[in-house]
C-alpha cells in the first residue's frame, strides 16, 4: 500500500508500474456476478469496456485428459474444462474462478486469449457497455450429443445448441430449438 501512495504522487511512475505489472492501469473490477438472462448466473461489465481489453483471467488446477476422462467430476453436465493442449485441460471448477460463471452465446462480446499457456484471458473482442453480460463462443464441436447443449442466449443468430461458430452450418435449418 505504500509503494502504491508514492507511486501515485508521480505519473511517470504509475507508467513504469503498469509495465512492470503489465496490471491495466484502469484498475476498477471490470465484472461482477448477476443472475443471468442466459443460463443461471453470468458476469457483466460494471464499466465500459474497450475492444481488446482483458478482463479477467480463467483459474483452475492443470489435469491430464486421461484424469477428466476417469473422473466422475467431469461428466456432461456442466463442465468449465479449457483444452490447453493434447496432453492438459485447466479444470476452472473452483469458487476463486468468477470467469467460469460467463456464458456461451451465439453474438459473443469477448474471447478467449491463451497467451502464456496455462494462463487464459478473457478478453474484449468489440466495445462492451456498462451493465451488459459478458459471454463468449465456447467452441463445443459439432458431434451426435449437440443436442444435449441447449443455447439460451436469445442473440438474433442463435442457433439454438451451443455449437462453435465454424460449425454452425452442420445444424439441420429444421432442427433449431425454438426460444
Amino acid at each position: 500500500m505504500l509503494i502504491r501512495k508514492s507511486l501515485l504522487k508521480n505519473s511517470n511512475a504509475i507508467e513504469n508500474w503498469h509495465l512492470a505489472t503489465e496490471r491495466p492501469l484502469n484498475i476498477m473490477k471490470a465484472y461482477k456476478i448477476i443472475k443471468s438472462n442466459i443460463h443461471r448466473k453470468g458476469l457483466c461489465a460494471t464499466r465500459n469496456i474497450k475492444k481488446g481489453e482483458r478482463i479477467i483471467e480463467y483459474k483452475g488446477k492443470k489435469i491430464t485428459h486421461k484424469e477428466a476422462d476417469e473422473n466422475n467430476k467431469y461428466g456432461y453436465d456442466i463442465t468449465y474444462l479449457f483444452t490447453l493442449n493434447k496432453k492438459y485441460i485447466l479444470d476452472g471448477n473452483f469458487k476463486f474462478n468468477k470467469a467460469r460463471l460467463i456464458n456461451h452465446s451465439c453474438n459473443p462480446n469477448c474471447e478467449v486469449l491463451e497467451e502464456n499457456k496455462p494462463v487464459l484471458w478473457i478478453t474484449a473482442m468489440k466495445d462492451i457497455k456498462k451493465n451488459e453480460e459478458l459471454s463468449y463462443d465456447y467452441g463445443f464441436g459439432f458431434d451426435c450429443n449437440y443436442k444435449d447443449h441447449v443455447c439460451k442466449c436469445g442473440s438474433k443468430n442463435c442457433v439454438g445448441f451451443i455449437v462453435r461458430e465454424g460449425s454452425r452450418w452442420r445444424i439441420p435449418k429444421n432442427d433449431k430449438c425454438i426460444k
